[in-house]
């Protein structure tokens, strides 16, 4: 017998039934194995030695692989084609080895595709464990726990509300923070354009002012309303004729086939996913064999599958849509790794794979992949110049047109930001024609800012930068998301104000191991390392060198060291020049305070120098934000107890506070409170819960309130959601009835549909429900909608995989809830403590 190892279920139930009977093939459901979460995983001092640990999850299915590898003549490894796949192979081998089960042949096997055709000849070509490609997942491993572990006290100790900082998640945080930055300082610059609407045979178009009073006109050249009122007027009383007239063909041709990164940019782009998204789906169409494997560099195509393209755009078009030869490309990725073909179908007769998302996605993939060997488009853009008599104004006129379409007639890329393109038609015109003028426009524009990152964008600027790998920019981004960070708005990234300090101490303290050239110079020498040109302990040590000594360093500044510096370097961020030019640190509030950064147990925070005098305080947010808070607003005075209702501000925002000390009653302000905050709902807010009345069946009290998750009604241990804050003051008896009846006939699965999830992984590989991770009351849990199983403590749900998921959904539903149920049940134990009397009375005599 002989066992094969992949890493999904739904991958092994594929390939063995290409392999035979012969063959048994287990899934390893990822990685097995990871170094523990724990100070002296990694140890510097002995050549950066490892301390690997098993899952815990994972024990069943690794009892199984090495149940089956005791009996097993020959082990074939053949996880995923790249440095991921390689190093869990690896772990497989190495727990084997330990279990002293691992078979005397061992080979390792790879294929780009899950057909027939690309497993069986893969199995006919096997080589050994690439040990250069486990060295480089061994660097870029200790790497990132070295970074983590290391830096991270520094920031829970210097900087409080950070989280955590990482090699390249730290990096690419710089990347938002930094175009946030130059969005803020960015001066609109006023400018004018200047166009006429003209018409010839019945065909209008549009011709701008390129010249005025006998100078060149450029973009930013009127810059002033009298200026551009001038020259609207030059051109309303001119009569212009056709000076030139110039033609000139053109090509576009089609651009490759996707990469990692450009999938993913083109999917945020046409189809509004994210990265992490668009990998998921990409896994499961891969897993299924409609597409090759989705994590590469490369933008070439085998010459079986160019051949095989071609011959399905002469059957879709006509033999003019086939290039003569076919198209060859190189990847143009800043170190470019591990050379595999580009993201395509595995059949390029089969135009739809899938449903949904699924669908969707394979059809992008399809059309990008098919348009690639297609003949290139023919244009023919034409630019018309039109002067008045006196030659000193001129107006020109542009326009394209599709001679032949070619791979156009399939597929255009997408852009991450449209600009203005000249692809109107034009009609014919001669030297020496005037066409009728219908109207002059003189139009206000203002230079706008850079745009922010989309995920996209953000994507394309790390690959620009040759910072980090294709494969992990979706985790990398996800990690943002979920430390808060960025946020996203719009499918724009807006840096958090816990990312701006992060990144502003790092830069501070740490600018080397932040600045693009040495993160991407890193990612080179770990490329060596794939490539066997530098030893990965060599690589380390020289990074350990100079990191270790650093953090050191930082770690004996005081706080508030740290904070005077942190207030000097945001300067420009937190005190901006004032508009009358006084002094932006002077305290509003007592006049003679200077304004500072200070720190606090929940983050930073703007104080005056005058504390306690002066409890001027200010939240770190960005300028223009109303964000001041004088300390707290009176409302008034609770008419029963007569104590003050203040309006506050705290770590999660603001609130109403009654009276003062441990006695004080508090009330989170609603988002959707209806008009301004006054007493009125202030008191209105403090008196919750609200008691509707008794049920009229259960005579228990039903009660409206306020909650973590918004608005509800609670009666006898069950709840029902209301849609808004006015809700909880005006349901009465007959509706909060019909409510809670509602929910309870949907059960508590409708009651948590509200709650968004932190993840939604995709379809379950066994059972096709949808897997999502939830946060709960007890921590975060999986669920397909009818099985929740909490993650355990060695699981990091930010790295968490759908087939980790669904394995541990799968676990859950093994166990069955009637077992639990017949353990609280069962006599024996709950007799046990009757036992135990004889003890407990000469317990009692001795005592007495």
């Amino acid at each position: 017998m002989q066992l094969v190892i992949v890493e999904s279920p739904a991958k092994a139930k594929t390939i063995e039934k290409y392999l035979g009977k012969d063959y048994r093939v287990l899934a390893s459901y990822g990685h097995v194995r990871d170094l523990p979460p724990k100070d002296g995983s990694v140890d510097p001092e002995h050549g950066f030695e490892m301390s690997w640990e098993t899952y815990a999850d994972k024990s069943k299915q690794l009892k199984a692989i090495t149940d089956e590898a005791k009996k097993a003549d020959r082990l074939i490894l053949a996880t995923d084609p790249d440095r991921e796949g390689e190093a869990i192979s690896w772990h497989v081998q190495e727990v084997l080895a330990k279990k002293k089960a691992l078979p005397k042949e061992v080979e390792r096997v790879t294929f780009n595709a899950i057909t027939k055709k690309a497993v069986t000849d893969a199995m006919q070509a096997p080589r050994g464990l690439d040990t250069d490609l486990i060295d480089a997942y061994r660097a870029r491993r200790a790497l990132d726990y070295l970074v983590g572990f290391t830096l991270s006290p520094v920031l829970w100790r210097k900087l409080p509300g950070a989280k955590s900082a990482g090699r390249v998640q730290s990096v690419a945080l710089r990347l938002v923070v930094e175009r946030e930055r130059e969005i803020e300082s960015f001066i609109a610059q006023e400018y004018w354009s200047v166009a006429a609407d003209m018409e010839q045979d019945g065909t209008g178009f549009e011709a701008r002012l390129v010249r005025f009073e006998g100078d060149k006109i450029d973009r930013l050249t009127i810059g002033d309303e009298a200026t551009a009122m001038r020259a609207k007027a030059a051109v309303e009383e001119g009569r212009f004729t056709v000076a030139s007239v110039e033609t000139k063909p053109g090509t576009r041709n089609p651009p490759p086939p996707f990469t990692t990164s450009t999938l993913q940019q083109e999917a945020a782009r046409k189809l509004g996913f994210s990265a992490s998204h668009t990998m998921r789906i990409a896994q499961a169409l891969y897993e299924d064999g409609a597409i090759t494997y989705m994590r590469t560099d490369g933008v070439q195509m085998d010459g079986g599958a160019i051949a095989e393209a071609r011959k399905a755009i002469q059957t879709r078009y006509d033999g003019g849509y086939v290039p003569e030869k076919p198209r060859q490309y190189q990847t143009k990725a800043k170190n470019a790794q591990e050379a595999h073909e580009a993201i395509r179908p595995t059949d390029f007769s089969k135009d739809r794979a899938g449903s949904g998302d699924h669908g969707r996605l394979y059809d992008l993939i399809f059309k990008r992949a098919l348009a690639s060997q297609m003949a290139s488009a023919r244009l023919e853009r034409t630019t018309i110049e039109m002067e008045d008599g006196t030659g000193r104004t001129a107006l020109r006129a542009t326009g394209q047109v599709v001679l032949f379409p070619g791979f156009l007639a399939l597929y255009e890329e997408g852009r991450d930001d449209e600009g203005d393109e000249d692809s109107r038609r034009l009609p014919m015109l001669r030297e020496g024609d005037s066409p009728a003028k219908k109207g002059v426009r003189a139009e206000q524009h203002f230079t706008q800012p850079p745009p922010r990152f989309s995920e996209a964008s953000l994507v394309k600027r790390l690959e620009e930068l040759g910072i980090g790998r294709p494969s992990t920019y979706a985790s990398i981004i996800q990690v943002l998301k979920d430390r808060a960070y960025v946020r996203t708005e719009k499918n724009r990234f807006f840096a958090e104000e816990t990312g701006r300090l992060l990144t502003a101490f790092l830069e501070r303290f740490f600018e080397k191991y932040v600045s693009y050239d040495f993160t991407a110079g890193l990612e080179e020498e770990l490329d060596d390392v794939s490539g066997g040109r530098a030893a990965w302990q060599a690589v380390l040590e020289a990074f350990w060198r100079d990191f270790k000594p650093r953090t050191s360093e930082v770690m004996e500044f005081k706080p508030s060291e740290v904070t005077a510096e942190l207030d000097q370097f945001l300067e420009p961020f937190l005190f901006p020049p004032k508009a009358d030019g006084s002094d932006p640190r002077a305290c509003p509030n007592c006049g003679d305070g200077r304004l500072a950064l200070r720190g606090g147990k929940f983050g930073a925070f703007v104080a005056c120098s005058n504390y306690p005098e002066c409890k001027y305080t200010r939240a770190f947010a960005q300028p223009g934000v109303a964000s001041e808070d004088t300390g707290p607003e009176g409302l008034g005075k609770d008419p029963e107890t007569g104590l003050e209702v203040e309006r506050k501000t705290g770590r999660f925002g603001p609130y109403i506070q009654l009276g003062e000390g441990k006695e004080a009653k508090r009330a989170s302000i609603p988002k959707d409170l209806p008009g301004e905050l006054d007493l009125e709902w202030a008191l209105k807010l403090l008196s919750l819960p609200r008691t509707i009345g008794n049920h009229p069946e259960t005579g228990e009290p039903i009660e409206a309130a306020i909650g973590r998750y918004g608005p509800y009604l609670k009666h006898d241990g069950k709840y029902a959601r209301l849609s808004s804050t006015e809700e909880v003051f005006e349901t009465g008896m007959n509706a909060a009835v019909v409510k809670l009846a509602e929910a309870a006939e949907k059960g508590p699965r409708a009651r948590g549909a509200a709650r968004e999830p932190l993840k939604v992984f995709g379809a379950h590989p066994r059972t096709g429900e949808e897997v999502k991770l939830m946060e709960g009351r007890y921590g975060a849990y999986v669920t397909d909608g009818t099985t929740n199983a909490t993650l355990p403590k060695t699981i990091d749900k930010d790295a968490l995989t759908l087939e980790e998921a669904a394995q541990l959904i799968d676990d859950k539903a093994a166990k069955g809830p009637a077992k639990k149920k017949t353990a609280k049940k069962a006599a024996p134990k709950k007799k046990a403590p009757a036992k135990k009397k004889p003890a407990a009375k000469k317990k009692a005599a001795a005592e007495e």
